[in-house]
């Protein structure tokens, strides 16, 4: 089912999440909807505080072409991150339309637990490191733009108002 996806300013996407403690159905329900909310908006990833769910479960897939590799993450860590930085035009399906130039570590390992509860580790580098940092941010509550100056963070902010404004006047 395809949720509809929270717009900054929301004070949910600026709560942190709590953790994930029962691996059941209603999990994978949750990963379900949210890989088909995310590859509907289009995006590369998603978390739950932005359909308004507050729990540690981010999907992603960043294969652009060839056959998908979709990914739920349950209660995420970055348990390492390069000390090398890249730099790349971030967006998010929660400020639609919207992207700057955001420098994070190049590589990251990140510990998560499966839909069934098993531990999982990788290394990700390149998209993949980008998305899942953003991703997790999500989860701690803060939002790619926290990393851009504060005249450019009200103007994006002022935007996102005047969108929700519109959409609840056509709603």
């Amino acid at each position: 089912m395809i949720r509809p996806i929270l717009i900054h300013p929301d004070p949910r996407l600026k709560k942190p999440c709590d953790t994930v403690a029962v691996f059941d159905g209603d999990l994978r329900k949750l990963a379900e909807d949210m890989f088909e909310t995310m590859y509907d908006a289009p995006g590369i990833g998603l978390a739950a505080p932005q359909i308004g769910v507050m729990q540690q479960v981010l999907v992603m897939d960043c294969i652009k072409d060839g056959p998908p590799r979709p990914m739920a993450l349950i209660n995420p860590r970055v348990v390492w991150a390069s000390e090398d930085l890249s730099s790349y035009e971030e967006g998010c399906l929660s400020i639609p339309d919207q992207y700057a130039e955001v420098r994070r570590p190049a590589e990251v390992r990140v510990t998560w637990q499966a839909l069934d509860g098993s531990e999982q580790e990788e290394q990700f580098s390149g998209l993949w490191s980008t998305c899942v940092q953003h991703e997790i941010d999500h989860l701690n509550g803060k939002l790619f733009i926290d990393y851009l100056g504060p005249l450019k963070r009200q103007m994006i902010t002022r935007k996102m108002e005047k969108l929700k404004r519109e959409r609840a006047r056509q709603g």
